[in-house]
């Protein structure tokens, strides 16, 4: 599995593009103000994008969709639980002073349990509310293997977790969703989260001080 990792002003957000190295299929996940960069990964790397799959509908995770979608003439995958936040992307905007256009409706809403797949790699779909509502976490691997990548969004970071005084949010649905949802994958597992560095799940169980 390949990885890239994007971020941009002004929330640096980490936006990803995983590909199939055998297929050069590919997902691009929460395509935001780091849009540019990612269109260009898949430019440079040749990838043949399928999907945009959000992990939420928080302004800095969406501003990008429309111009992926435009770009890419794919689907994009959202949660419907988080409907009202991206429809009220541009409100978002004017929260933070940015002037924010609102962005293409979503084509498919995830259903808990789901499976998707691009090449050789299937995406298991995770509710994990707390820090929103239609919070999800993208768990990815090959399909013949058990091993699994997280990319959790704003659910779980290193050594945090997401906030919870947004509309939606909620903490202790939030630390549920964590030991319910993440917390039963083995401690090698890695965690992209939608800011800063990469973690384990073995790491936060021992050390995140919202969770020990």
């Amino acid at each position: 599995m390949h990885i890239w990792t994007t971020s941009a002003p002004p929330f640096y957000k980490n936006g990803f593009i995983v590909a199939c190295e055998r297929t050069r299929e590919a997902i691009v996940i929460d395509p935001g103000d780091d849009v540019v960069d990612q269109l260009a990964v898949v430019k440079r790397e040749g990838v043949n994008v399928t999907m945009i799959l959000l992990t939420h509908a928080h302004l800095d995770h969406v501003t990008g969709v429309g111009a992926a979608k435009e770009e890419l003439g794919v689907e994009v995958w959202l949660h419907r639980d988080d409907l009202f936040l991206y429809e009220g992307a541009a409100e978002q905007g004017r929260m933070f002073g940015l002037n924010v256009e609102p962005q293409p409706p979503p084509d498919r809403f995830y259903t808990v349990g789901e499976r998707l797949t691009f090449g050789d790699y299937i995406v298991d779909i995770q509710h994990t509310p707390g820090h929103c509502p239609g919070g999800v976490c993208l768990a990815i691997g090959r399909s013949e293997q058990d091993e699994r990548e997280l990319f959790v969004g704003d659910t779980l970071f290193a050594g945090s977790i997401g906030r919870t005084d947004l509309p939606g949010g909620d903490l202790e649905t939030l630390l549920a969703a964590i030991r319910s949802e993440l917390f039963v994958y083995p401690d090698a597992t890695v965690v992209h989260s939608g800011h800063g560095p990469d973690t384990t799940i073995g790491v936060e169980r021992r050390t995140n001080p919202f969770l020990t």
